[in-house]
């Protein structure tokens, strides 16, 4: 048995400005981030802690480095771990529109079809794919560790119930993942097959203050104006 607890990074600019970012998009952390990142270390401080791994993304790379210090670990950054592949979303100036398309392509995969692209980015079954091999390059073979990954709510999100099959779809919709919060998942093997079970999701009455001032993920409705694609199937 294995635990992995999963972090959001902290907040950065594209949590304000409601930009996708996969990766022509990349802000560090805002000086919020920062404070949130450092209680989340505090949260880390005397657990016993075995490695540590990140998504190549700014905004997960500096969280996940405050959060290593304290226990002296190397950073570890995995390709796989990086967020979705929204394609030419990212490329396009924020909209209500856009995000009517991503919310339409997600639910595409909550209600089992996973072949739905992102225009000029990925289906469901590749971030899938690249999800399971960050998972075994972290986990390994190896049995009785606590690992962090430090990522992004999409792919943490989406690829929970590949990796957790017992959680119920509708609870997962109703549950928010904010900025350095943090989910624990009590890993096992079956059949080679690495499996896991929710222990806490989302958590993140370690943050106060400040950094307690979280923002929404999505944007709230009528924010960005007019939803003109919110109708239709993608």
């Amino acid at each position: 048995m294995n635990t992995l607890y999963l972090v959001r990074h902290g907040e950065n600019r594209a949590n304000l400005t409601k930009e996708f970012s996969h990766r022509l998009i990349d802000y560090p952390l805002t000086p919020k981030g920062v404070l949130q990142a450092q209680q989340t270390a505090e949260f880390f401080r005397d657990k016993a802690i075995h490695a540590i791994y990140t998504s190549p993304l700014q905004r997960a790379r500096q969280t996940a480095e405050i959060i290593a210090a304290p226990h002296g670990l190397a950073v570890t950054v995995l390709e796989g771990l990086r967020e979705v592949n929204v394609g030419e979303l990212e490329r396009r100036p924020v909209s209500a529109e856009g995000w009517a398309l991503y919310t339409r392509i997600m639910e595409a995969w909550f209600t089992g079809r996973p072949d739905v692209c992102f225009p000029e980015g990925e289906d469901f079954t590749s971030l899938r794919e690249r999800m399971r091999t960050s998972l075994e390059e972290m986990v390994g073979s190896q049995e009785g560790r606590s690992i962090i990954a430090v990522g992004h709510g999409g792919i943490f999100t989406m690829t929970l119930r590949d990796l957790c099959p017992d959680v119920d779809p509708e609870w997962l919709r109703g549950q928010d993942n904010p900025n350095c919060s943090v989910s624990e998942i009590a890993l096992s093997r079956r059949n080679g097959r690495l499996y896991g079970e929710v222990v806490s999701w989302g958590a993140h009455s370690h943050l106060h203050g400040e950094a307690a001032d979280l923002v929404p993920s999505a944007p709230r409705a009528g924010e960005l104006g007019e939803d003109r694609e919110g109708q239709g199937t993608p």
